[in-house]
């Protein structure tokens, strides 16, 4: 049977600190000034330990990029059917159903420590209920186990950008939509109980062609539009490592497909 756990102990404790100040202070600064720097961590990816939930398509996209960072990642997935391919990126693959507690606490108890989570999990209108428990299971086991901070992605037309997708997109949807919704009420609660860094990215309508590298996020709930999953990737890493992401909700969204659909992006 496979391990989960890092080569030994003695390695992962020694391993460098994951989170690093967010900005480096090149002058002596005022008392005030030097709390605020060191309030706010960024991730770094060299070293850390992050679990990925995903079935594919983006979450694959994540543990490639996260592992050519230097990250240790594990992707936790129901099959074993993408698990010769996520090893050979030389990431875990963990097996296990969301929609089962003890699934998803044997993971988490099989990674010696999280130092953060990227859950892409996302149901189908005829059975949407991983959109809700199978995310919130994963965000209460990811706060029991100690993770600092959690990304969810979940999809334009949920919460605030209800409007956005247009009522016929929406009222095709709303099965998934609504139990989202539930998923990103339950990590916004647990972020203002104090239990967990979270942000929320949305996307646009997904495409599956190599990246454009033009896509953006914005805080703008209005927005919508395609975008290609590779390029979500990359903006959920983004989110994922910057402390400026930390309680935010996300559209993610490329403005070069759509004439139109140009947004003031957030700037990470």
């Amino acid at each position: 049977m496979q391990t989960l756990r890092l080569p030994t102990t003695a390695a992962r404790s020694a391993r460098v600190q994951p989170f690093r100040a967010a900005r480096a202070v090149t002058s002596r600064p005022s008392r005030a000034l030097t709390m605020r720097a060191t309030a706010a961590y960024d991730l770094d990816p060299d070293n850390a330990s992050i679990l990925v939930c995903g079935g594919g398509g983006v979450a694959l996209h994540v543990t490639r990029k996260l592992k050519n960072m230097g990250s240790w990642v594990w992707m936790m997935q129901r099959t074993d059917v993408r698990k010769g391919e996520i090893e050979k990126m030389m990431a875990f693959c963990p097996k296990g159903d969301a929609l089962n507690k003890d699934d998803v606490q044997k993971v988490m108890d099989g990674i010696e420590e999280v130092d953060a989570v990227v859950c892409t999990l996302g149901g189908s209108v005829a059975d949407p209920r991983v959109d809700s428990e199978g995310n919130i299971n994963i965000i209460d086991a990811a706060i029991k186990k100690g993770a600092k901070k959690f990304v969810l992605v979940t999809s334009v037309g949920c919460g605030s950008s209800k409007d956005a997708p247009g009522e016929k997109v929406y009222n095709v949807l709303k099965p998934v939509l609504v139990e989202k919704d539930k998923a990103e009420a339950h990590l916004q609660a647990a972020g203002a109980a104090g239990k967990i860094k979270w942000t929320i990215v949305r996307p646009g309508g997904l495409v599956s062609e190599p990246r454009t590298g033009k896509a953006i996020l914005t805080e703008d709930a209005s927005a919508s539009g395609m975008i290609h999953r590779e390029d979500v990737a990359e903006l959920v890493i983004k989110a994922l490592l910057s402390d400026k992401a930390n309680s935010k909700i996300l559209t993610a969204i490329d403005p070069s497909k759509v004439p139109g659909t140009e947004r003031t992006p957030f700037v990470i």
